[in-house]
């Protein structure tokens, strides 16, 4: 049995705390919102998880001191835009060698940083007053995951990632449970966390993209091309920030992707079709009752495409229409008009001549 710290009474907050529950860990649930720690506690029921049925084992607190103190994990579960606030309030009490996993998805648009970043980076201020605890270790889990199919037990599978391989496995092993207390996860292990970070934070703008072509009316096709090509974009830019390629194609990337691209859970994917069927972004966030981390994500995405200086069409097209007003339609004929290219890269003749030469000779040696 693990002691459990989760800041964050959200829906994927409480889907991983009542299965942390369930395999056996001790878990305690914080928020900074009393009244929902109030209502939480009273009915063991989530608004947003009617069928979701909280543990009477599962314990509740407003004191965010108590959440952190004597923890195994805490785990971050709140919303991108309110990670660095969290942190700071936690701060005076999480202790020498906490282990720290973060499930918000987003860069932060000021300092361009991940979530995984701006938590060290909040810890780190405390060293004016001797506040800053040494040896933290920060996972981002990441991954195809829906809290409505968690909270059901329904097969999921996540990213754990974190530099030091011993830690991501360690929450690999926490969150896959063990054979007398089997959870609905199965975690695989990540070292490139850069990576998988930028993977959770761009795939919302994408799915955006899709939920605003189904709303303008635009089929199956239009949607396997804007995660396709999305998915290219976010490739591009993650090889120029020095992530691992293999990332991109797997859970975190391409896994993530899809889910949030084409699912009916997906809160990007609604708030773009409302705004395809030509609802204001700020009418649809308040439509979809939650969080849209794509939104939040397009600042932050568009200064690291003009930074490193990668084409990122997709992200421009709901760029223009979130922060520039553009009709979602005229936005979609300019994308689909642009200048005509290739698929494959473009390399020179010496180039595609050396490559096949060594592909060669390495065919020769090998046998």
């Amino acid at each position: 049995m693990k002691k459990i710290g989760v800041l964050g009474a959200g829906t994927w907050g409480m889907a991983l705390a009542r299965m942390l529950c369930n395999a056996g860990n001790e878990v305690l649930v914080w928020s900074a919102l009393g009244t929902e720690i109030d209502e939480l506690d009273k009915t063991r029921r989530h608004p947003k998880l009617p069928e979701m049925e909280i543990p009477q084992e599962l314990m509740f607190t407003k004191s965010i001191q108590e959440v952190c103190e004597g923890k195994d994990i805490l785990l971050f579960a709140v919303p991108s835009v309110f990670v660095r606030s969290t942190a700071a309030a936690a701060r005076p009490y999480i202790p020498d060698g906490q282990v720290i996993v973060d499930v918000a998805k987003g860069i932060e648009p000021d300092t361009l940083m991940t979530m995984s970043e701006v938590i060290r980076s909040e810890l780190e201020k405390g060293a004016d007053v001797g506040l800053v605890p040494s040896n933290v270790k920060i996972v981002a889990l990441s991954g195809p995951t829906h809290a409505e199919e968690v909270a059901m037990d329904l097969p999921t599978t996540i990213v754990s990632a974190c530099q030091d391989v011993k830690t991501a496995e360690m929450v690999q092993d926490i969150f896959m449970g063990t054979p007398e207390n089997p959870t609905c996860l199965r975690v695989y292990t990540n070292t490139d966390v850069k990576g998988v970070e930028l993977c959770g934070a761009l795939k919302n703008i994408i799915a955006l993209a899709a939920g605003v072509s189904t709303g303008l009316g635009y089929g199956d096709n239009a949607r396997a091309a804007l995660i396709t090509r999305g998915l290219a974009e976010i490739v591009r830019l993650g090889l120029k920030m020095g992530c691992i390629e293999q990332t991109f194609y797997g859970l975190a990337g391409v896994g993530d992707l899809i889910v949030t691209a084409t699912s009916r859970h997906s809160r990007n994917n609604k708030a773009g079709f409302l705004i395809g069927q030509g609802t204001s972004p700020e009418e649809a966030v308040k439509k979809v009752g939650m969080v849209v981390e794509g939104i939040n994500a397009i600042p932050a995405a568009v200064r690291l495409r003009d930074q490193y200086e990668v084409e990122m069409p997709i992200v421009s097209f709901m760029d223009g229409i979130i922060r520039g007003g553009q009709d979602p339609a005229d936005g979609a004929m300019k994308l689909m008009g642009r200048k005509k290219k290739s698929e494959l890269p473009t390399v020179s003749r010496t180039t595609y001549f050396a490559r096949i030469l060594a592909e060669s000779i390495h065919g020769v040696f090998s046998r």
